[in-house]
C-alpha cells in the first residue's frame, strides 16, 4: 500500500516538481494549502508521514497530535529546522528528515542580484523608464570593486557568497564559529572576529543558521559598531536581525541600503498575497516605505534545480521511510 503523505502549506510550483519526482510515483501524496500548526494537525488525519516547509510549526503540541494521529515520519522540504522541536521529536519516536543542501548556487547568487540590485538602484530605475521617466538623479550607486565585504556564516551559500564577491574584486572578510582555514588561504579570503568584520565592512551578508546564539545577531550593539552608509544583506533567516534596531539604524541613516529576503516575522504574510487588503504588519509596512531597502518574499531558493532536487531528496526519503531503509546521507535529524 502506498505511503499516505501529507504536504502543507504547498503552492503550485511544488506540486508541479514533487509530480515529475521519479520516487514520487509510490507515494499518495495530498496536498495542503493552509500551513501545518496547532489548529490544523487534524487535517493530517490519515497520513504516515507530512512533508512540511519553513513556516510550518512542529512544536511540542503539533508533533504530539501528529503523532497521536499515526504520523511517523516529518520530512521538511527546507534546510532550515528552527521550527521543529527535535528533542520532542525524538521523545515521541517521530524521524524527521530534511533537505540540507538543494541549491547553495540558488541563495548565493540571489544574495548577490539583491546587492546588485540595490545598490545601483536597478529596481527604481526600472520603475522610472516604465513611466518613461530616463532621469538619472538620485541613481548613483558605488563601485563593489576594491570595497570590503563581511560574509558571516561559512557554510555552502556563505563560501558561494563569498567567491562571487571576491570575483568583483572585494576583499573579503568571514566570521564563523567553526572557521575553515584551508578554503580562506585557497580564495584569499580572511576569518575575523565578529565585531571586527562589522567595522570594517562596506557590505555584509548573513548566512548563518537560527540558534539561540545566532537570534538577533544584529542588534542595537552591532549595527552601531557598522560603517555609516555600510549595505546590509539577509539571505538566511528573518530572526538573525532584531527588525526595530534596524528601522533604528535606517532612520539615522547609520545603513547605507538593507536587501532582504528573509523578515523576522514572516509567518503569515511571505507566500501570499496581501496585495487587496492594507498589510497589518506594521514594522514591515515601515521598512517598504525606506528608499533604500529591497525586499523580496523569500524566494532565494526558487530556482527550477533547486525546486527539483528538493523533491528529489523528500521523494526518496518518504520512500525509504516506507521500505523501512536508511535514509540518504546527511539528511535525518531525529
Amino acid at each position: 500500500m502506498a505511503l499516505h503523505v501529507a504536504l502543507f502549506d504547498t503552492k503550485s510550483y511544488d506540486r508541479e516538481y514533487f509530480d515529475a519526482a521519479p520516487a514520487a510515483a509510490g507515494l499518495q501524496l495530498r496536498y495542503l494549502e493552509h500551513r501545518l500548526n496547532e489548529s490544523t494537525t487534524v487535517t493530517a488525519a490519515g497520513a504516515a508521514a507530512v512533508c512540511c516547509f519553513v513556516n510550518d510549526r512542529l512544536d511540542r503540541t503539533v508533533l504530539a497530535r501528529l503523532h497521536q494521529a499515526g504520523v511517523r515520519h516529518v520530512a521538511l522540504r527546507c534546510a532550515g529546522f528552527n521550527n521543529v522541536d527535535l528533542a520532542a521529536a525524538k521523545e515521541l519516536g517521530v524521524t524527521v528528515t530534511r533537505v540540507p543542501a538543494y541549491s547553495p548556487h540558488a541563495v548565493a547568487e540571489h544574495t548577490v542580484a539583491l546587492l546588485l540590485t540595490l545598490n545601483r538602484k536597478i529596481h527604481r530605475a526600472h520603475n522610472r523608464v516604465r513611466e518613461q521617466n530616463f532621469s538619472l538623479a538620485g541613481l548613483v550607486g558605488f563601485d563593489l570593486h576594491g570595497k570590503t565585504a563581511g560574509v558571516v556564516g561559512t557554510g555552502k551559500i556563505g563560501k558561494l557568497t563569498a567567491g562571487i564577491l571576491r570575483g568583483f574584486g572585494m576583499h573579503v572578510l568571514a566570521y564563523d564559529p567553526f572557521p575553515d582555514p584551508v578554503w580562506a588561504a585557497q580564495h584569499k579570503i580572511d576569518y575575523v572576529p565578529k565585531l571586527d568584520l562589522f567595522a570594517r565592512s562596506d557590505v555584509i551578508s548573513l548566512h548563518s543558521p537560527l540558534t539561540p546564539e545566532t537570534h538577533h545577531l544584529v542588534n542595537e550593539p552591532s549595527l552601531a559598531s557598522m560603517k555609516r552608509g555600510a549595505f546590509l544583506v539577509n539571505t538566511s533567516r528573518g530572526k538573525l536581525i532584531d527588525t526595530a534596531a534596524l528601522i533604528g539604524a535606517l532612520k539615522t541613516g547609520r545603513l547605507g541600503g538593507v536587501a532582504l529576503d528573509v523578515y523576522e516575522e514572516e509567518e503569515g504574510v511571505f507566500f501570499e498575497d496581501h496585495s487587496d487588503h492594507v498589510l497589518a504588519d506594521d514594522e514591515l509596512a515601515r521598512l517598504l516605505s525606506f528608499p533604500n531597502v529591497l525586499i523580496t518574499a523569500h524566494q532565494a531558493f526558487l530556482t527550477r534545480e533547486a525546486l527539483a532536487e528538493i523533491a528529489r531528496v523528500t521523494a526518496e526519503n518518504l520512500q525509504r521511510f516506507a521500505h523501512g531503509e536508511p535514509f540518504l546521507e546527511g539528511t535525518q535529524l531525529a
